[in-house]
């Protein structure tokens, strides 16, 4: 990236990019609904996220331009003492970005965040059928300790 990355709160009208962004790859288009208007539950989503505060929406914005987004959610935990976690998900970059750095920054950024939040753990999940982004996680100091479960409701 030549350009400076600004990180900030995502914002109602980012909602369409952020969703676009998810819906653009193999995985997301098969979950996604990026269509216009965007279906009430992406704003009904969002509105929850705004107004819950150990949420936080991340754009990465070049100039006036949101190139990258992520979710981090900090959680309260009885283990390791009462400490708190971060998880970082649904980190996406624009196409017209990826290999350039961006998704390097958005980690590294909530690492931070997480930081500043008194997290003693930031961990996260990527979907087996993405090795590389296991491989890319892994290069950002991620290491594979536990088998996640998931249950489709």
């Amino acid at each position: 990236m030549d350009a400076k990355l600004e990180f900030r709160i995502a914002e109602e009208k980012d909602l369409d990019l952020i969703v676009e962004m998810l819906a653009d790859d193999v995985l997301g288009s098969q979950r996604e609904r990026y269509e216009q208007p965007l279906p009430q539950s992406y704003l009904d989503a969002f509105k929850a996220i705004a107004s819950d505060p150990n949420n936080e929406l991340i754009v990465a914005c070049e100039g006036n331009e949101v190139i990258g987004v992520q979710q981090i959610t900090f959680t309260p935990y009885i283990t390791h003492q009462g400490g708190w976690r971060a998880t970082i998900e649904g980190v996406r970059t624009s196409s017209r970005v990826r290999g350039m750095g961006v998704g390097s920054e958005l980690i590294k950024w909530a690492i931070k965040r997480a930081e500043e939040r008194g997290c003693h753990l930031v961990q996260l999940t990527t979907d087996k059928q993405r090795p590389d982004a296991l491989r890319f996680y892994e290069k950002l100091g991620f290491t594979a300790t536990h088998e996640g479960l998931k249950l489709k409701l």
